[in-house]
This record gives C-alpha cells, sequence and structure tokens, in this order.
C-alpha cells in the first residue's frame, strides 16, 4: 500500500463511544480522532465497507454524533471509520475541541 498523509491531524484520546451498525448497538473506546476519521476499539464487530453511526462523548463534556462513517479497516476489536456525515452542531464542536487540541500542542511547545 502506498504512503499516503492523512487530510487531517489526528489527536490521542481516551473517550467512550457507542455506534450503531443496522439494528445492532457496540460500546467501546475511541483512541484518535480527526474531523475525517476515528480509531477505536469496542464490544461490536464491524466489517470493512459496513456503515455505521458512532456518538462519543469528548473530554470537554460535549457529545459529538457522525450519523454515518464507512469502516475502512478492522484488526481484532480495533476499526478505522472514516466520517461520511456529520451533523453542523457535532462538526462545531469536534472543530472546538480539535482546536483547542492544536493550541495546547503548540503552546508546550519549548
Amino acid at each position: 500500500m502506498p504512503f499516503s498523509s492523512r487530510p487531517f491531524r489526528r489527536f490521542p484520546v481516551c473517550c467512550p463511544v457507542t455506534y450503531q451498525c443496522g439494528l445492532f448497538e457496540g460500546h467501546g473506546t475511541v483512541w484518535n480522532l480527526s474531523l475525517a476519521g476515528w480509531w477505536f476499539s469496542g464490544n461490536l464487530p464491524l466489517r470493512v465497507g459496513e456503515v455505521c453511526s458512532l456518538t462519543v462523548n469528548l473530554p470537554t463534556q460535549q457529545r459529538a454524533s457522525i450519523a454515518a462513517g464507512i469502516v475502512r479497516w478492522v484488526r481484532g476489536e480495533e476499526c478505522g471509520v472514516e466520517t461520511l456525515v456529520i451533523d453542523d452542531e457535532s462538526r462545531e464542536e469536534m472543530e472546538q475541541y480539535l482546536w483547542q487540541r492544536v493550541q495546547e500542542s503548540f503552546e508546550s511547545l519549548p
């Protein structure tokens, strides 16, 4: 597989996530995220190509919902999901949270 850079910077997190695929619901943990994608693990197995929805509780106590994401890779209980559809309010919450993380990373530079 050729190397490609991500269009958005990913940030490490440890946040609870609830996700749905069809009629089934899973629970797990988001390990990193960006506006374009998520890496998480959970108790509901997913397959590459499946479309699911996700709701994550951000460390800021805000909640962001992804109406549709497509599973791009799976390794055991872990998977990567690309964001397809996100509502405006959730996008704003995510942008605010990620912007804070960017500012924190610049402030920590020597």
